[in-house]
């Protein structure tokens, strides 16, 4: 197991990094994470939604995703209250104080599809949350040290060193663990070295010391892992990028509950192309492309929107031809009207939509959860050189969306998926992950540089099993590996 002195010191990436280096070993590896607070998720074959970071765990294990790799997947919709996802399906939203008292019923869920994994695989890597240490919660805990000891994992605890102060974390953490937690912590790992790793033997040496737990390894700072974040948090820590720039510009409107925003990740990686994230009109400037993601909380968002008077400043880019696309609830916000008369969303209730593509959502109990393939019809402005093209991805969304008139629209199932504007500057549907297919973004990209008067050349973007592989050979030469192997394999044989 896994498991961070705080949340983000690195323990999805290192998870993620293991999985592929015991894969290339010939182990039978899978990922598993009790409960992951996240609004970045996908879905399994079949149906049913975990979190991005254990899906693309999974395939960094070369394993099928399933449910049991993260039981319980709480997504937050604001206001304390969070969705929660048990075993790939929603049960309900509950406040926080709530949920912490069904966390002991949820357990059952947590042990037996830990329980399943542990059958049909040699080794499950377990990611932790948050910090064990967090002695608040610990009573309720079904994330950290309860999971190690029901498997009787052995521990690596993870300290982010770019932080500062990562040996009072590690010390810090180590010591408000009780005996018998203490006991699991094998290994401490330092992360997110950025400097010379010699200049911290000194400290090693102490820490295993005062704690008798050795450090088994310096992880370096890695500076572009090619593999999704799974918190908005991260969106902090990307650079200003608001100047000049020479290429394609994209913007994407970062809304307060922006969710699956990994979905742009592929978009960041082609060189004539900028990403940025903007949460004020006055960021906007003037770029090629607008976005509207994904959100948790619609009908929220778009009030959020138009408080801020994004709508005025879309208005005004729309009418100067800059194209825009809708991306799940970002599709939802670009047509007519949104309704909810049974408070899906929070109070029941209706709103107007920004009205530019012809359709309108109407809320319901249910939710879509399914991989989806697309046939593009092709068309004018966007959609210019794209019929044909066959776009897979996956939709999570609640809200079943009406065409009204006859522009370009796409279905799966007989349901529709999605909608253009007459003139292809606008369009949107539920598919997420569809920047990942190189055909369809080459296309489409070349598509805005054309209407924008942009360079634009796809470019030799790495793809995910690439960077899956590049992760892994840092972590086998900044890692004891060997040792972490042989706590890791113990029970394996």
């Amino acid at each position: 197991m896994v498991q961070g002195t705080a949340s983000s010191a690195g323990k999805s990436l290192l998870v993620t990094g293991l999985c592929r280096l015991f894969a290339r070993r010939g182990v039978r590896v899978a990922p598993f994470k009790a409960q992951n607070m996240s609004n970045n998720a996908a879905v399994v074959p079949g149906g049913g939604e975990i979190g991005r970071a254990q899906y693309v765990q999974a395939l960094a294990a070369r394993a099928l995703p399933r449910v049991e790799m993260n039981p319980v997947l709480l997504k937050p919709e604001g206001n304390l209250r969070s969705q929660v996802v048990v075993l790939g399906r929603p049960i309900g939203t509950l406040h926080a104080a709530a949920y912490q008292e069904a966390k002991a019923r949820i357990w059952d869920d947590v042990a037996r599809s830990l329980d399943l994994l542990r059958e049909a695989f040699d080794l499950v890597i377990i990611e932790g949350a948050g910090s064990p240490a967090e002695i608040n919660l610990k009573a309720r805990d079904i994330s950290n040290m309860r999971v190690a000891r029901y498997a009787g994992a052995p521990v690596l605890i993870v300290g982010d060193i770019d932080r500062g102060g990562v040996f009072a974390h590690l010390y810090g953490t180590y010591h408000l663990l009780e005996p018998e937690e203490q006991a699991l912590v094998r290994g401490f790992i330092i992360n997110k070295l950025r400097g010379d790793p010699s200049l911290l033997e000194p400290g090693l040496q102490e820490i295993k010391r005062l704690t008798g737990v050795p450090v088994v390894g310096v992880v370096p700072w890695i500076r572009e892992p090619g593999i999704a974040e799974e918190d908005s948090v991260a969106l902090d820590r990307r650079r200003d990028t608001h100047g000049p720039f020479r290429g394609v510009d994209v913007a994407v409107i970062r809304l307060p509950r922006i969710a699956n925003f990994d979905d742009f990740d592929p978009l960041e990686r082609e060189p004539d192309v900028r990403v940025r994230y903007v949460g004020q009109p006055g960021q906007l400037g003037e770029p090629d492309l607008v976005i509207v993601p994904g959100t948790k909380a619609t009908r929220d968002d778009l009030a959020w929107l138009r408080a801020e008077g994004f709508d005025a400043a879309l208005e005004r880019l729309r009418a100067a031809g800059v194209p825009v696309i809708g991306i799940c609830g970002g599709f939802q916000l670009l047509g007519e009207a949104i309704e909810d008369p049974e408070g899906v969303e929070g109070e029941a209730g209706a709103a107007e939509g920004l009205g530019w593509l012809r359709c309108r959502t109407r809320f319901g109990r249910g939710k879509v959860t399914r991989v989806s393939r697309v046939r593009l019809e092709g068309g004018p402005g966007l959609l210019d050189g794209c019929a044909g093209l066959e776009v897979e991805g996956y939709e999570i969304h609640a809200g079943a969306t009406a065409i009204e008139g006859e522009p370009a629209a796409w279905t799966v199932e007989g349901e529709p998926i999605g909608a253009a504007s007459d003139d292809g500057l606008v369009f949107g549907w539920y598919v997420h992950g569809a920047f990942r297919d190189r055909e369809f973004r080459a296309r489409l990209l070349g598509n805005v540089a054309r209407l924008r008067g942009k360079p634009f050349a796809p470019g030799e973007v790495e793809d995910e099993d690439a960077a899956f592989d590049r992760l892994a050979d840092v972590l086998e030469s900044s890692l004891d590996i060997e040792r972490v192997a042989s706590w890791a394999l113990a029970g394996a044989e």
